[in-house]
C-alpha cells in the first residue's frame, strides 16, 4: 500500500509499506511527518519529493528516516522507477549530491600521498644472508641481464655466475631468476651500481 501526504495520515487501515512525502512546501513539516510515520511503522520506506535538495537538507532527511529523494520535476517514468528501487531496498540520492561525493573522492585520490611498498615495510631478513657479490648479481637480475653480461661486468666466468645464482635462489627461497628479480625489487634499495662499485665487489669476494 502507498501513502502520499505532507502532513498527518490519510488512512486508518493497515500501515502503508511506502510513504511518498511532498516536501515542495514546508520541509520542516515534511520531515516531522517522516519521523512520525517511521515511529509508527519503522519498516516502511519513505521517498521525499521536493523542488530542490541541498546537502544539509539531505543529511537531515536521512537522519530522520528518509530512504530516497526525487525531484518534483522528474518525469513520471523516473519517479516510478525510483519508487520501485526504493521498495527493493535501494537508496536513491539527488544527482547533485552523488556528483559532489564523486568529486570529493576523486580529489582525495589525486592528492593522496603514494608511499612505495618498500618504504613502509621492514626489509626481508634474507637480505643479510647475501654476500656483496651476490647482491650485485641479484641487482643485475633485476635489470634482466643474462649470465654472460653479468660475468663480463664482474670479470669472472659464466660458470661462476651460475653457481652464485643458484646460491642466491637458495638463500632468498625462490625457484627461478624471475622470482628472484621480483623479490629484489621489493627488498633491495639500490637498483644500480657503478663500474667502480663492481670492481670493489671483486676485491671483497
Amino acid at each position: 500500500m502507498l501513502e502520499s501526504a505532507s502532513q498527518g495520515f490519510a488512512t486508518t487501515g493497515p500501515e502503508p509499506a511506502l510513504y511518498i512525502v511532498d516536501a515542495t512546501g514546508s520541509l520542516t513539516q515534511a520531515l516531522a511527518f517522516v519521523q512520525d510515520a517511521k515511529g509508527r511503522n519503522p519498516a516502511a520506506r519513505v521517498v521525499v519529493i521536493a523542488n530542490q535538495f541541498d546537502s544539509e537538507t539531505v543529511h537531515a532527511a536521512l537522519s530522520g528516516g528518509v530512504d530516497s529523494f526525487c525531484l518534483a520535476t522528474s518525469a513520471r517514468e523516473v519517479l516510478i522507477k525510483s519508487l520501485e528501487l526504493t521498495m527493493l531496498g535501494e537508496r536513491i540520492l539527488p544527482g547533485s549530491m552523488v556528483r559532489a561525493l564523486l568529486d570529493r573522492e576523486l580529489t582525495q585520490s589525486a592528492t593522496a600521498e603514494i608511499i612505495p611498498l618498500s618504504e613502509h615495510r621492514a626489509p626481508d631478513p634474507k637480505v643479510q644472508k647475501l654476500s656483496p657479490r651476490e647482491t650485485v648479481i641479484l641487482q643485475s637480475l633485476m635489470g634482466g641481464d643474462p649470465n654472460k653480461v653479468i660475468a663480463r661486468k664482474l670479470e669472472i666466468t659464466e660458470a661462476t655466475i651460475k653457481v652464485h645464482v643458484k646460491a642466491i635462489l637458495r638463500k632468498i627461497g625462490v625457484a627461478n631468476r624471475t622470482q628472484a628479480a621480483m623479490w629484489a625489487t621489493g627488498n633491495l634499495k639500490d637498483t644500480a651500481r657503478s663500474a667502480g662499485e663492481f670492481q670493489e665487489v671483486q676485491r671483497l669476494s
